[in-house]
């Protein structure tokens, strides 16, 4: 009889602090009442105390809180939704707005049911939160659309500052971790974005400890580079329940500042690396970053252009 797999100890280094404060507390009321959903919440992230207690920052997850697909390692239900709730661009926008949000992330289910995949409400969520609270920007982290580029230009045109679509893992792996995306799709996908609008920032995200080889984790990195891609998040994959993909190693702290610092020498303007960091963490610092790195580039390309123009003829 073949031996079982056990299940991994987690280390120290993986243990957080609870901190249910006013703050905690009165965010959740708040989500509570308003009838909106956060992936902070379904997707169980180990950051949601120090996100609502100390940074006040959420991530909403919008178009219900049932995703068509089902991935290995996500905790978000799965099934076919039953409905679209036109409202809850308004109700999200209200939320950002009592919040006094500076920066916030907009995610998704993802909704092959729907022609568009949800990229109408998608967009009119961002529109939304621009009438309400000008001075907010704004990170948009959809599906893939099933590859739909009609679909993400009409989802574009609501302006983001941020686009963020992650490919979650190395390539050897994707058939294994995700349901129904592929490795190439999400690149194109990213890739195209840039094309509609080269001056947002793009962003993708992989976990680590699902049996990966730090080739393939580097391989991932110029891969992203090769499709234009600014942001890279990077995190350890934590089990969520005894029906997912379960955790081969646990990644030492010290490995993700390694990892880290290769993925900036490969051109990255910025990345986060560590064993609690997911997708959206420290977002706001991100899009501060990004907006610092699109600054020195467009003014070093005035110095390039102006040297090229300068006549040194007597």
């Amino acid at each position: 009889m073949a031996k079982q797999h056990e299940y991994l100890r987690k280390p120290d280094w993986l243990k957080t602090k609870i901190n249910t404060n006013e703050s905690y507390i009165g965010l959740k009321k708040l989500m509570r009442n308003k009838k909106l959903n956060t992936v902070c919440e379904e997707a169980r992230c180990p950051n949601i105390h120090e996100c609502w207690s100390e940074r006040r920052t959420a991530t909403f997850m919008i178009l219900g809180d049932t995703c068509t697909r089902g991935c290995r390692f996500c905790a978000v239900k799965t099934g076919l939704p039953t409905e679209l709730d036109f409202g809850e661009p308004e109700r999200v926008a209200d939320s950002v707005e009592i919040m006094g949000l500076k920066h916030v992330v907009v995610t998704a289910v993802a909704r092959d049911d729907l022609k568009d995949g949800g990229a109408g409400v998608f967009a009119e969520s961002v529109r939304a939160i621009r009438r309400r609270v000008p001075g907010c920007t704004i990170e948009i982290l959809p599906s893939d659309m099933k590859g739909d580029y009609e679909s993400l230009s009409a989802l574009m045109s609501s302006g983001p500052d941020i686009f963020n679509h992650n490919i979650e893992t190395v390539r050897r792996l994707t058939p294994r971790v995700r349901a129904k995306a592929t490795y190439d799709r999400s690149l194109q996908l990213l890739k195209r974005v840039k094309e509609i609008a080269p001056t947002i920032p793009t962003k993708s995200s992989i976990m680590v400890g699902l049996g990966e080889t730090k080739e393939e984790i580097m391989q991932a990195m110029d891969d992203l580079r090769a499709h234009n891609v600014d942001i890279m998040t990077i995190g350890q994959y934590l089990q969520p329940t005894k029906k997912h993909l379960m955790v081969e190693r646990y990644y030492h702290p010290d490995e993700f500042a390694e990892l880290k610092e290769i993925a900036m020498s490969k051109g990255f303007s910025h990345c986060e690396a560590g064993p609690l960091v997911r997708s959206s963490y420290h977002a706001d610092e991100q899009v501060s970053q990004a907006s610092a790195h699109r600054r020195i580039k467009y003014m070093k390309g005035i110095e390039d252009q102006e040297k090229k123009e300068v006549d040194f003829s007597f």
